[in-house]
């Protein structure tokens, strides 16, 4: 069962433990790809949720995914979370860690969607811009949709600049809707 305030204080604790060794960037960069892992693998996520499965096993197949790929202070950490009977928190563990890093850094997350791939020069005037907006360093991820005609939109801190021709084609069909003629007669 997922649980917001399960996932902060465990990412929290993890927190504490990696800033007092001076690894966060290495926890960080551990937790990250715990995060794509169990975002990735379904049945991974399945595993972990089902109680019937020791932890030993749990514990032995995170042995066999992670332990040669990150530090030593991550894995002791997902083993006691699996001994924890938190296994299922894994994914929403890694991620609260991962948006506490950011807060810490004062980094901001920035969602850029497409209709098709845009060359790095664009990419770093689009962080430019949200770093102006933001005062804060921003960490872009960008994505393909080719439903959205052409444009672009960017979305951070629950703020959005949204560029998308479908969006403008809307407006000027809201516009043209409102009758503003006057007759003179």
């Amino acid at each position: 069962m997922e649980d917001y305030r399960i996932n902060i204080n465990y990412a929290k604790a993890l927190f504490i433990v990696a800033a007092d060794t001076n690894q966060l960037d290495t926890v960080n960069d551990d937790m990250r790809l715990v995060n794509s892992v169990c975002a990735e693998n379904h049945l991974l996520n399945v595993v972990f949720a089902n109680p019937v499965i020791r932890e030993d096993k749990k514990i032995a197949i995170l042995k066999d995914l992670f332990e040669s790929r990150i530090s030593k202070i991550s894995m002791l950490f997902l083993v006691f979370v699996v001994r924890k009977r938190r296994a299922v928190n894994l994914k929403g563990i890694s991620n609260a860690f991962v948006e506490l890093f950011r807060k810490d850094r004062n980094i901001v997350l920035a969602q850029l969607v497409t209709a098709t791939e845009i060359d790095d020069e664009a990419m770093q005037s689009v962080c430019k811009a949200v770093g102006e907006f933001t005062q804060m360093d921003v960490e872009l991820k960008a994505k393909i949709d080719p439903d959205i005609l052409g444009g672009f939109s960017v979305a951070f801190n629950n703020n959005m600049y949204d560029a998308r021709i479908s969006t403008q084609v809307a407006k000027m069909r809201k516009e043209f809707s409102k009758n503003v003629y006057e007759s003179k007669l």
